[in-house]
């Protein structure tokens, strides 16, 4: 199966999550998995929220991102992936100047 997200209208969200500023994101979204093609624009974040019954991998595609992980600050640059496991909390910030695009994909666990 091919998802081509250009085929996929684009969604703008303000405050995702309860953060600040604008996300702009492709979703694919089914049963099983939601697979995400987004951008967060600079000075842009998601709100803290836990992963009480999935997990989300966020693969950063290009720019820097700054993650808060169970509290604890850390950055994945283009290239690298972010983990967040079930049972676990973040959120994430563009702390930059420029958009950051990334890959997100949240398997629904049963």
């Amino acid at each position: 199966m091919i998802i081509d997200f250009n085929d996929i209208p684009e969604t703008r969200i303000l405050g995702f999550k309860g953060g600040e500023g604008e996300l702009r994101t492709h979703n694919y979204v089914d049963d099983n998995i939601k697979i995400m093609k987004s951008v967060l624009t600079p000075g842009a974040s998601s709100g803290d929220h836990p992963h009480e019954v999935n997990c989300e991998v966020i693969y950063i595609l290009k720019g820097v991102m700054t993650f808060y992980y169970d509290g604890e600050k850390e950055w994945a640059e283009a290239g690298q992936v972010h983990y967040c496991p079930k049972g676990h909390k973040h959120h994430f910030v563009n702390e930059t100047t420029e958009n950051v695009e990334y890959l997100a994909i949240v398997p629904e666990l049963r």
